[in-house]
């Protein structure tokens, strides 16, 4: 979790795609796999993300989702980041956001046997809003942005599904969590759980 989110085409996001595709970083992308901007997004996926430039001004970037080593690293756990040698320096100062309509969970099912399997798959976001906020971390592997998405315990209405679910901030936090200067212990408290979830055809 979280390894699959949405973008639907919509006036909000469609201003968002618009500000990516001006990078300079599209080029670059371009020329080794296919930026893409709305549809079901996976990890190895580059997508549409929000973080401070040079200037320190909110500005979009196409950033490839995942960490790469010895395996691929899609989240990081927010109750652990800040100390991770992995982490803790795009904990620090390269804090991103990942703009989506939801985000999608398999049910966990525990059987008979102790074992788990995989139920429904849901749509979720937060309840009263078309718009996701996932908070990320990024960093650069040979000059280009890579990004992981924080997660952390899930709210009641959806401990059901997984046992965990993405970070979620409020839109008007968007540009405190990515100021480099911002402290990101104090905004995780100020994170979305009122979430509704519908079964994902």
């Amino acid at each position: 979790m979280c390894c699959r989110y949405y973008i639907k085409e919509t006036q909000e996001m469609q201003e968002i795609v618009s500000d990516m595709l001006r990078s300079s970083l599209v080029r670059k992308w371009n020329e080794l796999y296919q930026v893409k901007t709305y549809g079901e997004m996976s990890p190895t996926d580059i997508v549409p993300v929000i973080a401070s430039n040079r200037s320190r001004q909110r500005a979009v970037f196409p950033m490839k989702w995942g960490f790469t080593g010895k395996i691929l690293l899609m989240n990081a756990r927010v109750e652990t980041a800040a100390v991770k040698p992995t982490f803790k320096d795009a904990w620090a100062s390269h804090r991103c956001i990942v703009p989506a309509s939801y985000y999608f969970e398999w049910e966990h099912l525990i059987g008979n046997n102790g074992k788990t399997r995989t139920g429904d798959k849901y749509a979720i976001r937060p309840n009263g809003s078309k718009m996701t906020w996932l908070c990320g971390l990024y960093r650069f592997e040979n000059n280009l942005p890579f990004f992981v998405i924080l997660t952390r315990e899930p709210g009641e209405s959806i401990r059901f599904i997984h046992d965990r679910m993405p970070l979620i901030l409020p839109e008007h936090l968007v540009g405190e969590w990515i100021d480099p200067d911002s402290d990101p212990a104090e905004l995780v408290r100020e994170a979305v759980t009122d979430v509704v979830a519908e079964e994902a055809v």
